[in-house]
């Protein structure tokens, strides 16, 4: 497929739907559907299902739609911006489907995207955790070419249609065949998050920012909204925040010993877009968005708690500790 399918058939609404009437929020892998959470964000949680036949997807959970309208538009917009992608900027996003259902225990519309199951060892935060410099070079390069597909075309088109884009490394996937645990010497790359597909048209941004609210706590939104969301929604067309964003989650990946390399390596192929980016600075970066992370994955278990409590459902999954 070379753009993401449109709602598929009944069959499949009808499997999700069980599976989400055999969920657990707080113990996801204990569903009776066998399930491996393969990683979280802050709205949204992958999953890896496996199928009544066997076969295994992976699925991103996103629980935070309150009407159909919503739902329309956003699975709409997913599919405009992966098209854009794959025809006029020519980035291989990875096939992706969507589906959507009412919760019955919430109300709330739930949205499941799916994607076919990859290698683990394909994913590009794997592969970073065990390369050595020169392969992380390779890989980072790789990126870094399709990074530069992206901000030609919204350099190009200015004013009148861009894409943010989020090219942090466990959004990539290896295309082409590694050589035992070498990669080529030109790896082809798949991008994964199809999720927040970030696009203004005449300079309006056209996915609702309300949306990256649903999943924080209620007593939290308006200072959210107010420091925060303006920042979400520029940072991913601003080519040198993004470099930035890249460089500092190898701390994340536990690679911190890559960044002098990789640091010269985006340097030097951004060279036009602002001023060369520090160690300094991208440290610092790295410890102020952490202490967000933490801070906030802490008020979310508070909420959780207090939803709890009331007796209502709390749809999100949160991971018990995130290293970092």
């Amino acid at each position: 497929m070379s753009e993401t399918a449109r709602q598929p058939g009944n069959a499949l609404s009808a499997f999700l739907k069980s599976y989400e009437n055999g969920l657990n929020p707080r113990l996801p892998e204990r569903c009776p559907i066998p399930t491996r959470v393969l990683g979280y964000g802050e709205i949204s949680t992958v999953l890896e299902i496996e199928h009544p036949d066997g076969r295994r997807f992976a699925y991103k959970r996103m629980p935070m739609f309150y009407s159909e309208q919503e739902v329309t538009h956003y699975e709409a917009l997913v599919r405009e911006w992966v098209d854009l992608c794959n025809t006029r900027i020519n980035i291989h996003v990875l096939a992706s489907e969507t589906v959507h259902f009412t919760d019955e225990r919430s109300g709330r519309i739930i949205v499941y995207i799916r994607q076919n199951a990859l290698p683990k060892e394909s994913i590009g935060n794997q592969i970073i955790r065990r390369a050595a410099p020169e392969e992380a070079g390779l890989l980072f390069r790789a990126v870094l070419k399709e990074m530069r597909k992206v901000y030609d075309f919204n350099r190009a088109n200015a004013g009148m249609i861009e894409i943010g884009f989020d090219a942090q490394i466990s959004n990539w996937a290896l295309r082409s065949t590694a050589t035992g645990h070498h990669l080529t010497q030109k790896p082809e790359l798949f991008y994964l998050d199809v999720s927040s597909p970030l696009m203004r048209l005449k300079g309006v941004e056209q996915l609702d920012s309300e949306l990256f609210l649903r999943s924080a706590p209620s007593f939290l939104v308006w200072l959210i909204r107010l420091l925060f969301l303006r920042d979400v929604l520029t940072r991913y067309y601003d080519p040198r925040k993004v470099a930035v964003d890249l460089l500092a989650n190898l701390y994340k990946e536990q690679r911190p010993d890559l960044i002098p390399v990789l640091l010269t390596t985006i340097n030097d192929f951004f060279a036009d877009a602002g001023p060369h980016i520090t160690h300094k600075e991208v440290a610092a970066y790295y410890r102020e968005d952490a202490w967000i992370w933490r801070t906030y994955l802490g008020l979310r278990k508070i909420d959780r708690f207090l939803h709890r409590a009331a007796g209502r459902c709390y749809p999100y999954i949160l991971p018990e500790k995130v290293r970092r």
